[in-house]
């Protein structure tokens, strides 16, 4: 797969117009209910008094970076030329699964600076000063699981790797 550098902001404005929007319907819906008084967290990502189980900004940050960097790896393995065609929405659907069972008590799970920030604006206050970390570490991580795939998985970059050894 190729992605190219000049479609990023394209890319990230989309992704950011669309979780807005959707968080928008999600918060229209919400105040449909009877008794509704007030969005709380709105399920926004936070570190210490914000994380779900009071994690620190270091674990958080810790948490959110591996995690992207693991669910980048099996995006990237699982649509790589060389794996079996027609599972890659089973490997990154199971991933992200387990990725959220692991980091909703931590930071109700970010792994996408888009999700996060669409949150974080509906809950407004101390979430949306929060934010950052939520950009930084999933963007790392993504960043690092590109190395390592280029590094380890990318056909060409394996051959010139195998070819220097002989």
């Amino acid at each position: 797969i190729t992605f190219k550098a000049h479609d990023t902001l394209d890319h990230v404005i989309a992704q950011l117009i669309g979780a807005i929007t959707a968080a928008g319907v999600i918060c229209l819906i919400v105040r449909g209910k009877a008794g509704f008084t007030d969005i709380v967290g709105f399920a926004s990502n936070g570190y210490g008094d914000l994380s779900p189980d009071g994690y620190s900004l270091v674990s958080v940050l810790l948490a959110e970076f591996v995690l992207t960097l693991f669910f980048l790896l099996i995006i990237l393995g699982s649509i790589n030329e060389r794996a079996p065609k027609g599972f890659a929405p089973i490997a990154i659907g199971l991933g992200l699964t387990l990725i959220h069972l692991i980091s909703i008590p931590i930071s109700n799970t970010s792994v996408n600076p888009a999700r996060s920030t669409s949150q974080a604006l509906f809950a407004g206050g101390e979430y949306t000063s929060q934010l950052w970390l939520f950009w930084l570490a999933p963007i790392a991580g993504a960043i690092v699981a590109g190395i390592i795939h280029k590094a380890f998985f990318d056909k060409e970059r394996r051959n010139t790797i195998g070819n220097s050894f002989i």
